[in-house]
């Protein structure tokens, strides 16, 4: 058995594409049109492994989504976390839970997807402003 990707709906395609690439740093695989069932898949991954991959799954019909939490989170396994959530705070991410341990913290997507982000290797010294920043929502 060989682990394909993770599907999520998204509202925004743009939205989401701008979060998962130019703020997350994913690549854009592939893309397909499906105009029959109105629908586009944009499928994503990291330099270091794209064969494991996000499907996201933009129908074009307005969809109201709800309860994006319930499958869990996506994880994915940075070289700096605190470069990393230096740079999405700079972008207007909300970094749900910082990395005050210096080795995991949550943000979520424009769709309410909570993606976490492990340090590589050992864990970070402990720094500020991360060691004593709260909690902001869910994650």
């Amino acid at each position: 058995m060989k682990y394909l990707h993770t599907m999520v709906r998204v509202t925004d395609i743009d939205a989401s594409l701008d979060f998962y690439c130019n703020k997350l740093g994913l690549k854009e695989i592939k893309r397909s049109e499906h105009e029959s069932g109105r629908f586009t898949l944009v499928f994503l991954g990291a330099d270091e492994n794209p064969e494991s991959q996000i499907e996201l799954t933009y129908n074009w019909d307005p969809e109201e989504y709800s309860g994006g939490r319930n499958f869990g989170h996506l994880a994915y396994e940075v070289d700096d976390i605190y470069a990393l959530c230096q740079h999405l705070m700079d972008n207007d991410v909300v970094i749900n839970r910082p990395p005050r341990d210096g080795h995991m913290a949550f943000v979520r997507s424009p769709d309410n997807i909570s993606i976490e982000l492990l340090q590589k290797g050992e864990a970070l010294p402990l720094s500020e402003p991360w060691a004593s920043m709260p909690n902001s929502g869910e994650w």
